[in-house]
């Protein structure tokens, strides 16, 4: 996280000090750097030398508008999961024409605006959502294309709530299945099958796995003869970042690897990252309301919570946790660091060696750009957080503080309880 590091004991987002940005906008609060989400998109990019990918960024990672729109600045695409996602496409005015449509499943009403937008590929996840897509497109008397998500059946070392190409995931179609889709694509008539899309899982730290599952993906291919005429694959995303101690891939190993495979057979070639652009380009910073002790325990009592971000309990997720300002001569405590949330599972770390610290002090925790804020929810009745982005020495609002009125939005009151 070179854009986001220490400066004579304070804590900057690139020339900004996270202190300063506390200060301004309040906690709980997400903070991100413009810069280290350029940089990690061009370093993808630069790591294939002998293709030019498409490079459709994961919106369910990090999705708020600005930041889609400096990477479609950039000339990224967008991947989607959702009717919502293709509204917020709409708004950083991403070229529909770099906007692939992922997900197992999409409704009538999502497959029409999709459609009607001129999206470049839905990626299609069973034959029951072809054919919906295919009457869709018939009522809409439109031809479109699709990429078939196959499922390799591949082990790709993760997480398993985060793995999605195993034969028991819910993701993709195995290659039985598959070859009978081709077989009868002609029941299809408004429907292309352009591409194959793969998808091997999150937070990945090896190579093999995307290897192995492009070269089954191929002898499939090659078995399914003049039935297939695709001319892309999309190998989805996957590629780890650094939370803790892990090792994560080399860039030009996965790049050759895939290369190697691809541009052989003069495919198009779409990657779908969230989490490696987005990752470490984000911290969330929270303030110290309680230090409280117990029996054999100190417990840091911080005014974020686990709506705010959710991974630590729901996958036991690791992130570094830092002081906002170094202080010299403190010693560092064990802590369980927990939120103000009526749960057991409120907690972001637990037995966790922090610098001894005081009501009213901040801290900041790392690698929280990605599912931070887009899996934040507004339980126990708490508004959701304020996102900054900085720009060199500007901190610009990108998302204001959710106010009390805002919860209520949408809510009804019946005449008879008025």
């Amino acid at each position: 996280m070179q854009h986001i590091h220490y400066k004579n004991n304070e804590l900057y987002c690139e020339n900004v000090a996270v202190k300063k940005i506390a200060e301004r906008f309040g906690t709980p609060v997400y903070i991100y750097s413009q810069q280290a989400f350029i940089d990690r998109y061009k370093e993808l990019k630069n790591a294939f030398t002998k293709i030019t990918p498409l490079i459709c960024y994961s919106v369910k990672a990090c999705s708020n508008v600005a930041i889609l729109r400096l990477l479609v600045k950039q000339g990224a695409g967008l991947d989607i999961v959702s009717g919502g996602e293709l509204f917020r496409a709409a708004r950083a005015k991403c070229p529909m024409a770099r906007v692939v449509f992922a997900g197992v499943g999409k409704t009538p009403d999502e497959v029409s605006a999709a459609i009607r937008h001129k999206i470049l590929f839905f990626n299609v996840e069973s034959e029951p959502e072809l054919a919906r897509i295919n009457a869709v497109a018939r009522s809409l008397r439109r031809t479109v294309n699709i990429a078939l998500r196959l499922n390799p059946d591949v082990e790709s070392h993760t997480h398993h709530y985060i793995t999605t190409a195993k034969k028991e995931n819910k993701f993709g179609i195995d290659f039985a299945s598959a070859r009978r889709i081709f077989a009868r694509q002609g029941k299809y008539p408004n429907v292309r099958i352009k591409g194959i899309h793969l998808h091997v899982g999150s937070q990945l730290t090896r190579v093999s796995p995307f290897v192995n599952a492009l070269k089954k993906t191929m002898a499939f291919i090659d078995s399914l003869g003049t039935l297939c005429s695709i001319d892309t694959i999309n190998i989805g995303g996957g590629v780890g970042i650094v939370y803790d101690q892990e090792r994560t891939l080399s860039l030009k190993e996965y790049a050759a690897g895939i290369e190697r495979i691809i541009v052989p057979r003069g495919y198009d070639l779409i990657l779908e990252p969230g989490r490696f652009i987005a990752g470490n380009s984000g911290i969330f910073v929270t303030e110290v309301q309680y230090v409280k002790k117990t029996t054999g325990k100190r417990f840091l009592i911080v005014d974020g919570a686990m709506n705010d971000l959710v991974r630590p309990t729901l996958y036991q997720a690791y992130h570094e946790i830092v002081p906002v300002t170094k202080r010299r001569g403190r010693k560092a405590l064990v802590y369980d660091i927990v939120g103000p949330i009526c749960e057991s599972g409120d907690f972001f770390a637990k037995k966790r060696k922090v610098q001894e610290m005081h009501p009213d002090e901040l801290l900041a925790l790392k690698s929280a750009g990605a599912y931070g804020f887009s899996m934040s929810s507004n339980y126990n009745s708490r508004g959701r957080a304020a996102e900054v982005l900085v720009s060199g020495t500007r901190a610009h609002p990108i998302r204001s503080r959710e106010e009390y009125a805002t919860l209520l939005k949408g809510e009804i009151l019946p005449t008879h309880l008025k």
